[in-house]
């Protein structure tokens, strides 16, 4: 459970327009008194003001992913569907920085070079001496307790955030699969993050 208490610092409306021309509005909250310090923010979609259980991403930061368009990961994809599915249900987007699953940019990208050596994405982190998954949602159930969405449904694969903010006092009625975000440069990392930390993704056999 929570033992600390975060509250809204900023709320700003902030149109969106993703590279394909979707967009949508945003009400952008940062906060104080997060668990982590770190500058987190949550996104508002739609109507998420009267939604007693709103669809929730928590979205980890990737900038690779994200920003630049890499293939080696479903992250800027994923962020994209997130954006129109909370808009249309209405929710929560919550961008988190803890690039790389909580080991950082460079790591990651040295990760990045240890997996072209043979390595998949877990057995990199271990190799530098990470954890497989370092992340912490503590500061996502902060922000959805001070927002007021104690119950919500989680547009995740992962079973670990589920766990994670269940935990936390977050109740999660129901986890909501995201799309399959395939591409030949990241089969594998999709197929090591089913077969290794039981994602729910639905790959092709031939993946």
């Amino acid at each position: 459970m929570l033992g600390v208490t975060a509250q809204v610092r900023t709320r700003v409306t902030v149109p969106l327009r993703f590279p394909d021309g979707y967009s949508t509005t945003a009400d952008v909250f940062t906060f104080t008194g997060l668990a982590d310090g770190r500058e987190h923010l949550a996104l508002g979609l739609g109507d998420w003001q009267n939604t007693t259980s709103p669809l929730v991403r928590p979205h980890s930061e990737c900038l690779t992913g994200d920003v630049f368009g890499s293939e080696r990961c479903d992250c800027g994809p994923q962020l994209r569907e997130a954006a129109e599915r909370i808009t249309e249900a209405g929710g929560f987007l919550l961008y988190l920085r803890q690039e790389g699953r909580g080991i950082g940019l460079y790591a990651k990208l040295d990760a990045y070079a240890l997996q072209d050596s043979g390595l998949d994405t877990y057995q990199a982190n271990l190799a530098l001496g990470r954890g497989e998954d370092e992340r912490d949602y503590t500061a996502a159930a902060q922000m959805l307790t001070t927002l007021g969405a104690d119950r919500i449904r989680l547009l995740s694969n992962n079973p670990d955030k589920a766990a994670q903010l269940d935990a936390l006092g977050i109740r999660v009625i129901d986890q909501v699969p995201t799309g399959v975000h395939l591409s030949a440069a990241n089969a594998r990392y999709l197929t090591t993050k089913r077969d290794h930390t039981a994602h729910t993704i639905d790959l092709p056999s031939a993946a």
